[in-house]
């Protein structure tokens, strides 16, 4: 995994965040594409990926994604970016361009792509949508009131809009959001998000332990018991969500090609297509 990485000068956000979760999906031949650069342009607390200047744009990028998806023989693809608020669309154009050259070269992979926020740019977030991914993930990271404390850069109702326009732009495309819990948070301002994530039409969500990247990151305040999040898988579950991953190690990208098979089949047996 790291040679095919290094050839194509790839990053990946297994390795710029730190997820426990690494060792395990490397060894499974699977990795998530980090594009447009490590440097992030936003100030969350909770994450590992850095803050610095943000870097050029490697024009090369989207088919060296593509190359290697080739050549990692992967089905299922999951495609994410730092922020990036210098740009004026926000990236959109180089996350088109990703999912254009993965689906020329490789046609049978599906592609999830888990995207910023564009600063709530409808254009830029309608050039995403226009190339077709199959998934469209965008994660809230955590309960609406630890926002200023967590991602003080970041608007749930922003968050929740785009959302709700990915779904009004094609409805057919699956929409996925994620948050962390140990934050904080209290099982109502979880129960609340959920539904404000259903309310918008939210399909896949992903609940997991956060954990502390560095003394400098903001602190685990609860380990959350894995009774805990059973709970929340259940009442997910009586929401609708088509799909939950709830767990102590859970991330946005982990088995992820899962949680697609699993709505893949369970659309075709209730008769949709997929």
């Amino acid at each position: 995994m790291n040679g095919v990485l290094a050839k194509y000068s790839l990053n990946t956000v297994c390795n710029e965040a730190g997820c426990p979760n690494k060792g395990e999906c490397f060894t499974r031949g699977t990795a998530t594409f980090l594009i447009m650069g490590k440097n992030c342009t936003r100030n969350c607390r909770f994450c590992k990926v850095a803050k610095a200047a943000p870097e050029e744009l490697n024009p090369e990028e989207p088919l060296n994604i593509a190359r290697a998806v080739r050549e990692m023989n992967l089905r299922h693809t999951v495609i994410t970016s730092v922020t990036r608020d210098d740009l004026p669309d926000g990236g959109a154009g180089h996350f088109a361009s990703t999912i254009f050259e993965i689906r020329h070269l490789c046609p049978d992979v599906t592609i999830e792509v888990l995207i910023p926020d564009f600063q709530g740019d409808y254009v830029a977030l309608k050039a995403v949508v226009d190339a077709n991914p199959d998934i469209i993930n965008h994660n809230v990271e955590t309960v609406p009131g630890l926002y200023n404390a967590v991602r003080p850069m970041a608007v749930f109702e922003r968050s929740l809009e785009l959302l709700a326009r990915v779904k009004e732009r094609n409805g057919n495309l699956f929409t996925k959001s994620g948050f962390m819990v140990g934050l904080g948070e209290k099982e109502e301002d979880v129960i609340a998000l959920l539904t404000a994530l259903r309310n918008v039409g939210c399909d896949i969500i992903t609940i997991g332990q956060y954990l502390q990247p560095s003394r400098e990151h903001y602190e685990v305040v609860e380990y959350i018991h894995p009774g805990q999040f059973k709970k929340y898988e259940e009442i997910a579950q009586t929401m609708g969500f088509q799909y939950i991953a709830s767990g102590p190690l859970v991330r946005s990208s982990y088995y992820a090609e899962d949680g697609f098979n699993y709505l893949k089949r369970a659309n075709a047996t209730a008769g949709g297509d997929v």
